[in-house]
């Protein structure tokens, strides 16, 4: 009878080989765990249980996050830090608050945007200056001038600045914003104190006699259409009752109003004291 064919012995792995195989795995293992952490443990994640070695899985089951479709976007979740604004407003000694600047073409708006920002940064406040201009030439660099494309491009500025402030930043946004409603929208996104409107109230005249960027005899010509207070209108704040301060008045819903005082118009760096001093009254520049 033909005898059975011995089965040949594997050969042993070296101990090179083992160790190697070893190492992968372990680098693996690492990999999985800091991957779960970062999914479920994380200062930023979902609020994942880890189970720990010769522990029976924890009870009850970890709830599933709720998702959210805002706009066009589908399927995304909010998540939150331990680090949130009133800890950075406490490390930077203010709170974050929007300043939005409003008013014609040639009104003044970018020149009391960085008149504040100077007299801030010399009181050693932190803030950043959103020009309406500047931002066309980046983020809202693909956006026109008709009536839909100024609101979105208001909107965007808008949630710009709102990030500022959550950061705790004194953020100065500088823009016509025409439309009453674009600037409610801005408003509606932060608490309503921290969002003070600045109203340039100078007469059309004025500013069209200074025409900064010649664009006043363009529109007058009719070689550009839909210009703020030529062919467009422009929607002042109307809210509130005021009591005159100076070449300023204030409004009940934290606006305020910079206008003429004898005829003159007030110096950049009055204007800027103007609402340096709102500000303060109004504990802005301390955590």
């Amino acid at each position: 009878m033909a005898s059975l064919p011995v089965p040949r012995t594997l050969p042993r792995a070296s101990p090179t080989v083992v160790g190697a195989a070893r190492g992968r795995r372990g680098r693996a293992a690492v990999r999985v765990r800091t991957a779960t952490a970062a999914l479920g443990g994380g200062c930023c994640g979902g609020g994942g249980m880890e189970q720990r070695h010769g522990e029976a899985p924890h009870s009850p089951v970890k709830e599933k996050p709720v998702m959210s479709n805002i706009g066009k976007s589908t399927n995304i979740l909010w998540h939150n830090c331990p680090i949130g604004q009133s800890d950075r407003q406490k490390l930077l000694g203010q709170k974050g608050c929007v300043v939005w600047i409003t008013g014609l073409s040639g009104s003044g708006k970018s020149t009391l945007a960085c008149a504040l920002s100077h007299e801030l940064h010399y009181r050693g406040h932190i803030t950043y200056v959103l020009d309406g201009d500047n931002l066309r030439h980046g983020l809202n660099r693909d956006l026109s001038f008709k009536a839909e494309d100024r609101a979105e491009n208001i909107r965007r500025v808008g949630e710009v600045a709102k990030l500022f402030a959550d950061a705790g930043i004194i953020c100065i946004a500088s823009l016509i914003s025409p439309y009453r409603r674009d600037r409610d929208a801005c408003r509606a996104l932060l608490p309503d104190s921290n969002f003070i409107e600045v109203f340039m109230d100078l007469p059309l005249k004025i500013c069209e006699a200074r025409d900064p960027k010649g664009l006043y005899k363009l529109a007058r010509t009719g070689k550009i259409k839909g210009f703020t207070g030529i062919d467009d209108p422009y929607e002042p704040p109307v809210n509130g009752e005021v009591s005159l301060k100076s070449m300023a008045y204030f409004l009940h819903d934290h606006t305020i109003v910079i206008t003429m005082k004898d005829g003159e118009c007030p110096s950049p760096k009055a204007m800027a004291k103007q609402v340096l001093s709102y500000l303060e009254e109004n504990g802005y520049l301390q955590a």
